[in-house]
């Protein structure tokens, strides 16, 4: 057992000499120009490697201050800069023939710039792999690089901790930031499909989860490389991961769980989102419950253009159907949509109402009934006009007495004003609506109060809230000014004796009520 110790112990003495003495023997800066080649080739840029140190016990390699020169046509900037590489290699080789068979590269710590162009047709790292794209490319490439590039292939590529900053060129917008960005990647070819994992920070929050293959690597556009791959997001902040134009205005937290599939030429995404405290427009407000988004997209990715095949908006028992297209040329997303609903729940809705920017009077709430709308959203997302029809059943406003909004209306005509009543039934509203970015515009109005009768009229809410409409009751014009949340009910002065001065010169209709009897009403006298 003793001589069997010693041995043991002798041929690990051994193994350690030669650990520690043969990288005294091989100087690894002496293959710094072949490294250097072999990325130039393969990249089609140039790569510049620091210092080279060698390390038997880490299996390899390692070289400091690793930089790759972007597309001169985004920036002079690099590409990708990095503390430092791990190379691994094939030790035998390396030893006894010093030989540099590249088994493994791992970027630590990289900063990597990407870079959308300003007309949305191209990336900086679209011109990855292509031999002579510039002319400092060119010089800085070796004879059969385009060779080196199809042939480049390595066991296993790593990105760990990495920054990756993502912007568009000619716009705004801040960068966004993904920070502790890991990738991995097995049997990494130029020219053969392969799998790869990858995990980041979301900016503002949240996390990103890709599992997934992809390639080969489009030799004419790698952002047309082939990709299928489960998406898993938890706690995105829409309004800064990216994954919606921040000019829409659209914010949230939100979960989603989906597929994309790409084969360089058209992408197919589905999936489902869950967002809580949703905001659909910028003067609104957050949803006081989380709503469900199940949708499939087909996207056009040399045109970037789509089309939404399905898109269901739940709330509850209330489902919504969105469809349409969009065009993602340009600094800003345009849309063309439809959203359409029937029958669907005012209590699953009324939560909804602040995210989309709709006040009601302070104090009150929709209760009961259902509710009918049809839409049309067009334009670009930072201007969008939709237009449409509303119509709401059945319903009731809650701690909101219109009748007694209505006093001086109601003795106008004739009417006593339900002030008892706390909440105002809404049998049927219907309406014409049109939102701009100038405001809301409201017509063809139609609301049935069981207690008070028919309303009729048209007008307006502007970006500020402020009401300006003209309706009649029961033949008698007024107005609804204030703002959404304090409206006032008034009397149409001008109005009304406008309707005195036509049917003065006019005289009356048979069987037409006569208007002086509602003034006359006001002064307890009899027409």
């Amino acid at each position: 057992m003793n001589s069997r110790l010693k041995i043991a112990a002798i041929v690990v003495g051994v193994l350690l000499v030669i650990v520690i003495v043969i990288p005294l023997f091989i100087d690894a800066n002496a293959f710094r120009p072949k490294l250097e080649s072999e990325l130039t080739g393969a990249l089609g840029r140039p790569a510049k490697v620091g210092n080279l140190s060698l390390s038997l016990l880490l299996g390899g390699v390692t070289a400091d201050d690793i930089s790759i020169a972007d597309d001169p046509a985004f920036s002079k900037t690099p590409f990708v800069q990095a503390k430092s590489l791990k190379v691994g290699v094939e030790l035998i080789p390396l030893i006894f023939s010093k030989t540099f068979n590249v088994t493994e590269l791992t970027l630590n710590q990289p900063e990597i710039s990407l870079v959308h162009s300003q007309d949305g047709d191209k990336w900086n790292f679209s011109s990855l792999g292509q031999a002579g794209t510039s002319s400092s490319t060119t010089a800085a490439a070796p004879s059969g690089s385009a060779s080196s590039t199809a042939n480049f292939s390595v066991g296993k590529l790593k990105v760990s901790n990495g920054r990756l900053t993502v912007s568009r060129a000619g716009s705004g917008q801040q960068p966004r930031v993904y920070d502790k960005v890991d990738i991995e990647v097995t049997k990494f070819s130029m020219t053969d499909s392969f799998p790869f994992k990858l995990t980041a920070s979301l900016p503002a929050g949240g996390s990103l989860k890709l599992d997934g293959n992809a390639g080969p690597i489009d030799a004419n556009n790698a952002a047309h490389t082939p990709l299928q791959a489960k998406v898993n997001i938890t706690q995105a902040n829409l309004a800064a991961s990216g994954f919606i134009d921040p000019a829409a205005g659209i914010s949230g937290i939100a979960d989603f769980e989906g597929t994309v599939a790409s084969d360089g030429h058209e992408a197919k995404t589905s999936g489902t989102l869950k967002g809580e405290r949703l905001q659909v427009v910028k003067k609104g407000a957050p949803a006081g419950k989380p709503v469900q988004v199940q949708y499939s997209v087909t996207h056009d990715v040399v045109k970037q253009t789509g089309t939404l095949t399905q898109g269901e908006i739940t709330m509850g028992k209330a489902v919504a159907h969105l469809s349409g297209t969009y065009d993602a040329r340009g600094t800003t997303t345009s849309v063309n949509l439809k959203l359409e609903g029937q029958g669907l729940p005012v209590d699953d809705l009324e939560a909804m109402l602040p995210a989309v920017g709709v006040i009601l009077p302070s104090g009150s709430q929709l209760k009961g009934g259902t509710l009918a709308l049809n839409f049309t959203i067009t334009g670009p997302v930072d201007k969008l006009v939709t237009t449409g029809t509303v119509r709401m059943e059945n319903s009731a406003l809650a701690g909101f007495n219109l009748g007694s909004k209505l006093s001086a209306i109601s003795a106008l005509s004739g009417k006593g004003a339900a002030q008892q009543q706390k909440d105002t039934v809404i049998q049927n509203f219907s309406a014409n609506v049109r939102v701009a970015p100038e405001g809301t515009r409201a017509d063809n109005i139609s609301l049935i109060v069981p207690s008070l009768g028919t309303a009729t009229g048209e007008g307006t809410v502007s970006p500020s809230n402020a009401l300006d409409f003209k309706m009649k009751a029961d033949n008698i014009p007024f107005v609804i000014q204030g703002t959404t949340s304090d409206p006032k009910f008034l009397p149409d002065v001008k109005g009304m004796a406008s309707g005195l001065m036509q049917n003065a010169l006019g005289g009356n209709k048979a069987g037409q009520k006569n208007p002086l009897s509602g003034v006359s009403g006001m002064f307890k006298k009899k027409p």
